[in-house]
């Protein structure tokens, strides 16, 4: 991002599409789940494009605040999750499988609904009236989409690492059989400091790097280039 010119042109340009991805997310496992017939997102008024109905004070705003001054590389963020109840869905096993996925696909189309936003912005020819250039707006758009496929491919991966509470160990615990779901089940108090651990001790263990990661800048990658970045 060599065209930013300050801190708060950076909070910008990271902020606002972090923001829409982790809205669309829980928004997304509000509406499956409604729609599968669990109503308490829609009666805990989440149901709802508005960022402020979703923002978790540290998911949302100081988690990826710390991460983006640290330089860690590195950006994630959540919202506050969407109440499901699985004993109102219709078939609650099943039912899980496709709110969970909900939110890593919501994701995913996020990720290419910027994909197009930026092939628009490079078929421009200067730009918006004020030129093409480093610093200019055609510029800050760019990149604001650029990190708009980033974000939201890092929330897609991630959140399929199957870790309960993560959507891919909800994924995950809905296909398998009942015994070992339960098993799956008894780690989710633990879950996210596993995978707090996976990412600290990487250096060590390297799952993160050899699995993870590469699907990450991959994916990431291939997305930009349909773009024609």
């Amino acid at each position: 991002m060599a065209w930013l010119t300050g801190i708060g042109t950076e909070i910008l340009v990271v902020g606002v599409p972090l923001l829409f991805a982790v809205t669309f997310h829980e928004l997304a496992h509000g509406v499956v789940a409604n729609r599968f017939g669990d109503p308490s997102a829609r009666y805990a008024g989440r149901l709802t494009l508005n960022p402020l109905a979703h923002v978790d004070p540290f998911g949302t705003i100081l988690l990826p605040l710390m991460l983006l001054l640290l330089h860690t590389g590195f950006l994630f963020g959540y919202a506050k999750p969407v109440p499901v109840n699985p004993a109102n869905l219709r078939h609650p096993r099943r039912d899980m499988v496709f709110v969970a996925l909900a939110g890593p696909l919501s994701n995913i189309l996020m990720a290419f609904l910027f994909m197009s936003l930026l092939h628009g912005l490079n078929g421009m020819d200067g730009g918006l009236g004020v030129g093409g250039g480093e610093g200019s707006a055609l510029s800050l758009l760019s990149d604001l989409c650029r990190m708009g496929i980033e974000i939201n491919v890092v929330l897609f991966v991630f959140n399929l690492i199957p870790l309960p509470p993560l959507d891919g160990g909800r994924v995950l615990a809905g296909l398998l059989p009942p015994r070992p779901a339960l098993a799956l089940s008894r780690i989710e108090p633990y879950g996210v400091l596993l995978v707090m651990a996976l990412v600290v001790l990487d250096p060590y263990i390297g799952i993160m790097s050899r699995f993870v990661w590469p699907v990450m800048g991959g994916l990431s990658r291939y997305i930009e280039t349909l773009a024609g970045s």
